[in-house]
């Protein structure tokens, strides 16, 4: 169930604890490569900072981003500013997003993101939760999946869990993780698959953020999952 004042406390949270980790940095560490293929850590922070005026869209009625032309123009646009500029754009963005989603609203209708895909309203601050906090780690300065919060670790793997669930290319899989939590996930025909590990190490799996190397699957290979 949904709690979008819980989520959008929890976005507060993780965003403090990234504008406090980048105060760490300078302008060449922006400049240095991210976890994510192609992408520095200026690429990184713009595209944070324009998703949460894309998520203000969302809320707000319109479209998500203008086309994939012009979301990808702005990233780019934005990617060589210094440090100060960049903290600044994200504090700003964040700011405006959580004026938004704090605003009273029908928090269960519906609301159109990107490539027309549909979500309850009360979803979209945990979705700006997801972009905070996984980019944290995606930027490769000592934030890891280890470090995450709990509760949005455990959030996360139920959202990832159900995106394939039903996906005919991913077969039927039992996620479990070493605390007794299961999640299940995958095509509904067939014995599920047991892939067992810790948490973090699940979640950075099923994210793409990891190759699964450790989690136990009682011997069979390791699916390959579609890209997110």
């Amino acid at each position: 169930m949904s709690d979008h004042v819980h989520d959008l406390n929890a976005v507060r949270e993780a965003t403090d604890r990234l504008l406090s980790a980048l105060a760490g940095l300078d302008n060449a560490a922006l400049a240095g490569p991210s976890r994510l293929p192609g992408w520095t850590r200026g690429h990184v922070l713009a595209h944070l900072s324009r998703n949460a005026d894309a998520l203000v869209n969302v809320l707000e009625g319109r479209p998500m981003y203008a086309s994939s032309e012009e979301r990808d123009a702005d990233i780019e646009r934005d990617t060589p500013r210094p440090l100060d500029a960049q903290i600044a754009d994200l504090r700003e963005s964040t700011e405006g997003f959580v004026r938004t989603a704090t605003a009273p609203a029908d928090w269960s209708r519906t609301v159109i993101m990107r490539n027309g895909v549909t979500e309850k309203a009360a979803r979209i601050p945990f979705r700006r939760l997801m972009e905070v906090e996984l980019h944290h780690v995606d930027l490769g300065i000592g934030y890891e999946l280890e470090d995450l919060p709990d509760a949005f670790t455990a959030g996360e793997i139920e959202f990832l869990a159900d995106r394939f669930l039903d996906n005919p290319a991913v077969p039927a899989i039992v996620v479990a993780a070493t605390d007794g939590r299961r999640w299940r996930t995958g095509r509904a025909d067939g014995d599920p698959l047991r892939v067992t590990g810790p948490a973090p190490a699940l979640l950075g799996w099923l994210a793409g953020r990891r190759d699964g190397t450790g989690l136990e699957t009682g011997g069979a290979p390791l699916p390959v999952l579609p890209a997110l």
